[in-house]
C-alpha cells in the first residue's frame, strides 16, 4: 500500500511539472521556392510571395531555389526541399511545379505561374485540386496577342519560337497554331530545348516570317534579348506575352499577366494552407481582374520599324517606353 501511494505521488508530481512546463513552441515554418529558371517574370513572383508570407509570419524563413533551366536540377532541388522537411513548396512554372508533385508526396505544394497544369499532369481537373496540390495558372490571352501585334503590322507569316520540353509552352504553340489557321496566318514555328538555342532557332527562321510571337515560354522568355537582336537585325516586330521582361529588352510590345501580383497571390493561396484549408478543396485560381494584365508598348521600336500605334492601344498601355524611357499610365 506504501509503496503504491509513493507512485502515485510521483505521478501527480510529473503531471504538475508538465502542466506547468511552457508548451512547446510551434515548427518554425520553412517555405521552399523553385523556379525554373531566373527571368523577371519568375523573380516577380518569387518576390510577390515573399512580401505577402512575411507580412503574415514574420518569422517565416524561405529556401530559394533556381533550377537553370535544367529539369535534373529542378529534381534535384525537390529532393533537397523533401531532406529538409520543408512545411510546403511552391513550384515556379510548369517543370519545378512537375518535379515536386513527383518528389514531395506528403506535404502541400502550390503550383505557381503554370499555364496548363491539367496537360502538365499536376491535377485532374481545374475544378479543385489534388491531395497536397493546388495553385494558380498563367494561361495567357493568345488570341488577343497575335490579333494586337497583326493590328500593328498586318502579318502574313507568324513565327514562333518555344520549349519542347515544356508542358505549358507546347500547349501555348497548339493554341497560336490553330489562332493563326483561323486568321489566314501561315505559323512558322521552330523548338529548342534550352535558352543557349534560342538565337539560334530565331535566325533559323528570321528570312520567312514578318512577325515573332514568344508566349509565356520561360526558356524563351530569359532569353528575350537573343530573339530582339535578331528580330532587329531583320526588322522583325516581336510581341512577347510577358511585361516585365519586356521593359529591359527592346520588342515592339507585351501583353500579359503583372507577375508580380501574380506572387501576391500565390502568397495568399499560402497563407490559406497554412491556416488548415486543403489543397484537395482549392480549385485553380485564374487572374481574371482587368488589372491583373499589363499592356507594354515601345514606341522607340516602332519608329524604328515604321510602325504606329493607334491611339486608343497607347491610351491603353499601362507602360509606354519613349525616348529612351519608361512611362507608367
Amino acid at each position: 500500500m506504501k509503496k503504491l501511494c509513493c507512485a502515485l505521488t510521483v505521478l501527480f508530481a510529473i503531471s504538475v511539472m508538465m502542466s506547468a512546463a511552457p508548451a512547446a513552441a510551434s515548427d518554425p515554418i520553412l517555405i521552399g521556392i523553385s523556379k525554373i529558371v531566373a527571368h523577371p517574370a519568375l523573380d516577380a513572383v518569387e518576390k510577390g510571395i515573399q512580401e505577402v508570407v512575411k507580412a503574415q509570419y514574420p518569422d517565416a524563413r524561405f529556401d530559394l531555389q533556381n533550377a537553370n533551366g535544367e529539369m535534373s536540377t529542378a529534381s534535384s532541388i525537390a529532393q533537397k526541399f523533401k531532406s529538409e522537411n520543408v512545411t510546403l513548396a511552391v513550384g515556379i512554372a510548369t517543370p519545378t511545379a512537375q518535379a515536386l508533385v513527383n518528389t514531395l508526396k506528403d506535404r502541400p505544394v502550390i503550383f505557381s505561374a503554370v499555364t496548363d497544369p491539367v496537360a502538365a499532369g499536376l491535377i485532374g481537373s481545374t475544378e479543385k485540386g489534388e491531395k497536397n496540390v493546388t495553385g494558380i495558372s498563367d494561361m495567357t490571352p493568345v488570341r488577343a496577342q497575335i490579333e494586337l501585334l497583326n493590328r500593328i503590322k498586318p502579318i502574313k507569316t507568324l513565327g514562333h519560337v518555344y520549349a519542347s520540353s515544356e508542358a505549358n509552352a507546347v500547349s501555348l504553340a497548339a493554341i497560336a497554331r490553330q489562332v493563326c489557321k483561323e486568321m489566314g496566318i501561315k505559323f512558322v514555328e521552330t523548338t529548342v530545348s534550352n535558352s543557349a538555342e534560342v538565337k539560334q532557332a530565331v535566325q533559323a527562321i528570321a528570312g520567312r516570317v514578318d512577325g515573332i510571337y514568344i508566349s509565356n515560354d520561360n526558356t524563351v522568355v530569359s532569353a528575350l534579348a537573343a530573339v530582339s537582336s535578331v528580330a532587329k537585325k531583320y526588322n522583325i516586330p516581336v510581341m512577347s506575352a510577358d511585361p516585365s521582361s519586356a521593359e529591359m529588352t527592346p520588342v515592339l510590345a507585351a501583353w500579359g499577366f503583372d507577375y508580380f501580383k501574380m506572387g501576391k497571390a500565390t502568397g495568399r493561396l499560402v497563407i490559406r494552407i497554412l491556416k488548415g484549408e486543403k489543397p484537395d478543396t482549392i480549385p485553380t485560381i485564374y487572374m481574371t481582374d482587368a488589372s491583373d494584365v499589363d499592356l507594354f508598348i515601345n514606341l522607340d521600336v516602332a519608329d524604328e520599324l515604321g510602325l504606329t500605334f493607334p491611339e486608343d492601344i497607347i491610351a491603353k498601355a499601362n507602360t509606354i517606353f519613349e525616348d529612351g524611357k519608361l512611362i507608367k499610365q
